[in-house]
């Protein structure tokens, strides 16, 4: 059996290759199991025989060792010795490590992590994945949420107290966990990671992060991991030169490096494969991830992520194989992939040719709006195209509107404050930025931060600014913010068709002379008119053509004197009349106050059948 399996993950195809290699508890002991082709001898050293060598022995002449150390609990550091040599050796860890120690010391850890009992039955036979579902998703740096005073770092227990109910009360579906593979150095946020199975101990134990998405899912919240599988950190104690030779990096010289200074793996490498495609299975099944969120993907359809190298052949065929396999494996899991470029069929099944994933970030979206929002009020007339040009390729994938930590980092500035003008338009038009946000087709994700319209960029050491609810304008953003998520969970005209052209028409698409959009969404129900004055112009009798005659409710105002708006909102019910305006036979006249994001809630009303004739038939 052992044998299948092994060729299995030599011909790059095993998923659970960590059942097959690291340390286990065994009965009456613990075994370690490693891959090391061509070097002289391994040995396990180990804190509990005061890291003196063990030899291990050659189960397999393709390079697996395995050694029994009997009469010990699964409790203690340890790392392999590799020699080139009878003199020549290095010390590395156990690439399939459960566990590792906190930086900067980097031993494995033995772990066992059967001992932990889920309560989350209920959840995890209830989970389903649905484009008609909302998913409006809070990204999450662990470390700069809120920490208890005094402390340097967060930890998954107290974070299972704070977290869990505000997510909730915020109106979010489901926590993204940025980068939590074991990782040396926190300025990287986890994207350069050393080890692929072992939780960062940063925060706690691989126990302690159980319990975390166990209390998740017991409240109805997904949690989806932030996953790297592109490249891997460049320290020696790590994957690089593992055997002395390239094993988990390229053989060749110029495809090693990335842009960021660690190594690709080598996904030419049946073993590499398998390595990778066996994190990901680890992650859904032992600790029950709701999503995988694949990073940097235009690296494994391009060399490098350049397209003037290449396709990535390699890359190409490893992450249609591994979506492919995690959907038959995990069939409710959903696959989230951040690609900045435009190729084609990312979120398109492979039996189609596609990539196999569900979700794309739309970063083209991204970048024009915010674009648009940075710029010059007098400048918006030139540049109408920014918010409108999303439409124009939005359904060639499932894309995901994303406001992620890649945009407050790096000299970038926050969302609240890319936006243009004075301290106080800032936040006019950064309601109004959700506004769009919300309404506009496609799935959301927004970063710590971006709720409590936080100014400072995002800092790895330090919590979020929560001290900010105590000004009058950031607390009343916060109250925007949950209204607008609220808004967003229960409208299902919101979600349940976003993938559909039929359920989105522009009203109003071609006014750059106000800057002003409109738009409706609906389903069989309802119908939601959205307009968006992008301009400090008021406006006191404002008609916008609508689909249905019938009444008008506003339920969203931007500029409400709670949300620290000017108050020239539409207070009353508002009944469309019967006169022909943006190419609709009715119109409602509204106020539209400076800088306002608005929603106006109708019923859908179906066609009416044809009068049947009261005039008798006449006798023939």
């Amino acid at each position: 059996m052992k044998e299948q399996r092994y060729d299995l993950f030599f011909a790059g195809f095993e998923s659970e290759a960590y059942k097959l290699f690291g340390c286990h508890k065994i009965k009456g002991g613990v075994s370690f199991s490693l891959y090391c082709p061509d070097v002289y001898k391994v040995e396990v050293i180990s804190e509990f025989n005061d890291w003196q060598g063990l030899e291990m022995k050659m189960i397999d002449d393709r390079g697996i060792f395995y050694l029994e150390v009997k009469d010990i609990e699964p409790v203690y550091m340890y790392r392999y010795r590799i020699y080139k040599d009878k003199t020549t050796y290095h010390d590395k860890i156990d690439p399939y490590a459960y566990y590792a120690q906190k930086r900067p010391d980097n031993a494995s850890l033995m772990y066992d992590l059967d001992y932990y009992k889920w309560q989350d039955e209920a959840y995890i036979k209830e989970r389903r994945f649905s484009y008609k579902d909302p998913l409006n998703i809070y990204e999450l740096h662990i470390n700069g949420f809120k920490k208890e005073e005094g402390q340097e770092l967060e930890t998954y227990r107290h974070l299972k107290e704070t977290v869990i109910p505000y997510v909730k009360e915020m109106g979010f579906t489901h926590i993204e966990l940025m980068p939590i593979f074991e990782h040396p150095f926190d300025g990287s946020w986890g994207y350069q990671a050393s080890g692929f199975f072992a939780a960062t101990s940063r925060y706690g134990t691989p126990y302690d992060l159980m319990e975390f998405i166990d209390a998740c899912h017991l409240e109805g919240i997904g949690v989806i991991l932030d996953v790297v599988y592109v490249h891997f950190v460049p320290d020696d104690w790590g994957l690089r030169n593992f055997n002395f030779k390239a094993l988990y990096e390229y053989q060749e010289a110029h495809l090693q490096k990335s842009e960021w200074g660690t190594y690709y793996f080598d996904l030419n490498s049946g073993p590499v494969r398998s390595f990778l495609r066996s994190s990901a299975d680890f992650y859904l099944e032992r600790y029950h991830i709701d999503g995988l969120r694949f990073d940097a993907v235009s690296h494994f359809i391009y060399h490098k992520g350049n397209r003037d190298l290449g396709e990535n052949i390699e890359g190409l065929n490893f992450i249609k194989s591994l979506n492919v396999t995690i959907k038959e494996r995990h069939p409710a899991v959903m696959l989230i992939a951040e690609d900045s470029t435009d190729y084609p069929k990312v979120t398109v099944e492979t039996k189609w040719d596609g990539m196999g994933f569900d979700y794309k970030w739309d970063l083209g979206w991204m970048n024009d709006t915010l674009r648009y929002y940075k710029m010059d009020h007098e400048y918006r007339k030139y540049h109408h195209n920014l918010i409108t040009f999303s439409m124009a390729y939005f359904y060639n994938e499932k894309f995901l509107l994303p406001l992620s930590h890649d945009e407050v980092v790096h000299s970038k500035g926050t969302i609240i404050d890319k936006m243009f003008g004075t301290y106080e338009e800032k936040f006019h038009l950064c309601r109004n930025l959700f506004v769009l946000m919300y309404t506009h087709p496609g799935k959301k994700l927004n970063f710590m931060g971006n709720e409590i319209a936080q100014f400072r960029e995002f800092d790895e050491k330090k919590d979020m600014d929560w001290s900010l609810l105590d000004y009058p304008l950031h607390d009343s953003f916060h109250r925007f913010f949950k209204d607008m998520s609220l808004i967003y969970m229960n409208h299902p005209c919101l979600y349940r068709d976003d993938y559909d052209w039929h359920y989105f028409k522009w009203i109003d698409v071609d006014n750059n002379a106000q800057s002003i959009f409109s738009y409706y969404r609906e389903d069989e129900k309802e119908c939601l008119v959205v307009i968006l004055n992008m301009m400090p112009i008021s406006y006191h009798a404002y008609d916008v053509g609508v689909p249905y005659g019938g009444t008008y409710t506003e339920i969203m105002n931007s500029e409400k004197d709670i949300y620290s708006g000017c108050n020239m909102c539409n207070f009353e019910p508002i009944k469309a009349k019967r006169r022909k305006r943006h190419g609709f036979t009715h119109a409602i006249t509204i106020d539209l106050a400076p800088f306002a994001g608005i929603i106006f809630k109708t019923k859908v009303q179906k066609p009416r059948k044809p009068a049947k004739s009261k005039a008798k038939k006449k006798k023939a």
